[in-house]
């Protein structure tokens, strides 16, 4: 939460005169969530991963404390979804040219550390490369860090899961038992209870992968779900959110302390 703006959190619902206020009182951070519009096989909705986004953002943001979260980019890298109808998928450049110009507008506006997370795992190997960049594009004393641990991530899930009393061999990492539970929390009614399928179930393994980014995900799921849906609930997704929440500020806070001991 922002000093003398408690209940705004949210750039965009703010006026320039109280973001301009909020960077005077030194709110000097802000989240960039990343989301994608893609299939979550027939029982999520295509913007499952960009409500996901913005959920985690929200979190995060009033965790911290006098943190922004800038409007979610929506629409991520998704062409190995676009088999199925309704998935709309950016080129990596063109994700790219999108995050330059927010962290540019934001770094402009006196915004100190900028903090990109993605709901859309598929966006975490074109975050990474475009990483680099994205911090010679901005001054010298602004700080970019992103999240791009797919592996800690599903694992966090896992656990997540398990704890809540889950069944840990239906997560998947697509539409699955923590995406179906973590939606029945964000956004009940998109969820479609009747519609649940079992997916691909086991981890996928790295020829598995080659064949999903080559082919697309009908290669390796032809309902495209990773995972399974059945076995989700509310309690689920509350653990799901959270874990992933704290995974990604402690893991946004250890390496700003890392940035900081290397100036």
């Amino acid at each position: 939460m922002t000093r003398g703006y408690p209940d705004q959190i949210y750039l965009e619902q703010m006026s320039h005169e109280e973001v301009a206020a909020a960077l005077a009182d030194g709110c000097t951070t802000v989240v960039i969530p990343l989301g994608a519009i893609e299939q979550h096989g027939p029982h999520l909705s295509l913007g499952m991963d960009a409500d996901h986004a913005d959920a985690l953002a929200e979190r995060i943001a009033r965790s911290r404390g006098n943190t922004l979260v800038a409007p979610t980019i929506s629409v991520g890298c998704s062409s190995h979804h676009l088999p199925f109808a309704g998935t709309i998928s950016l080129r990596p450049e063109t994700l790219e040219a999108i995050c330059v110009d927010y962290c540019t507008s934001l770094a402009r506006h006196g915004f100190k550390r900028i903090l990109i997370h993605s709901g859309h795992i598929g966006n975490f190997p074109v975050l990474k490369d475009m990483l680099g960049r994205l911090r010679e594009a901005v001054p010298s004393d602004v700080e970019i860090l992103a999240f791009v641990d797919s592996t800690k991530w599903i694992d966090t899930w896992r656990d997540a899961v398990r704890e809540a009393g889950g069944d840990v061999s239906a997560v998947g990492g697509h539409a699955d038992i923590a995406e179906t539970s973590l939606m029945m929390v964000i956004r009940p009614d998109s969820v479609r209870p009747d519609r649940f399928e079992v997916g691909h179930l086991g981890g996928l393994s790295e020829a598995d992968l080659e064949l999903m980014w080559k082919n697309g995900i009908r290669s390796v799921s032809q309902n495209g779900v990773i995972g399974s849906p059945f076995g989700s609930s509310h309690a689920i997704g509350e653990a799901c959110l959270a874990a992933v929440a704290e995974l990604l500020s402690k893991t946004f806070e250890s390496e700003a302390g890392a940035a900081g001991a290397r100036r």
